[in-house]
């Protein structure tokens, strides 16, 4: 079995924990180990709370979901201003600010970030898992 899905959400604050919902759901239906669904949950949203942070302008959030039994695969997309993620400084000791691509990179494999100046942004990630007891 396998879920695909896309959802083109509008860009604010309420679309953030909808989105998170879907990919739960999705995830205990291939009954995915509970740290592994935690760290994907972690990603998304900061993925997520990104464009409706930073993506002035952006039309709204699309979010494709790719889960199979042993891995995820996610993108989060924006038509917004774009990003320097090179220039992206790292946050002062001590902020909660400023954290989210460095939770991505640290809770997911395979992460990858495009952006064009005026044409808006990509995050992709992945994240792979041992199937669990009962699934497959």
């Amino acid at each position: 079995m396998r879920i695909s899905v896309r959802l083109n959400l509008p860009r604010e604050a309420d679309s953030v924990p909808t989105v998170r919902r879907l990919l739960r759901c999705a995830l205990s239906m291939f009954h995915v180990p509970r740290d592994d669904r935690a760290d994907l949950e972690l990603a998304l949203t900061e993925a997520c709370a990104n464009v409706v942070e930073h993506a002035a302008g952006a039309d709204g959030i699309e979010v494709r979901l790719d889960l199979a039994p042993d891995r995820c695969a996610i993108d989060v997309a924006d038509n917004g201003p774009g990003f320097d993620a090179a220039a992206v400084a790292p946050p002062d000791r001590g902020d909660d600010r400023g954290r989210g691509l460095l939770l991505i990179k640290a809770l997911s494999d395979n992460v990858r970030m495009q952006s064009t100046p005026r044409r808006g942004s990509l995050i992709h990630f992945e994240k792979s898992f041992a199937l669990a007891a009962g699934s497959g």
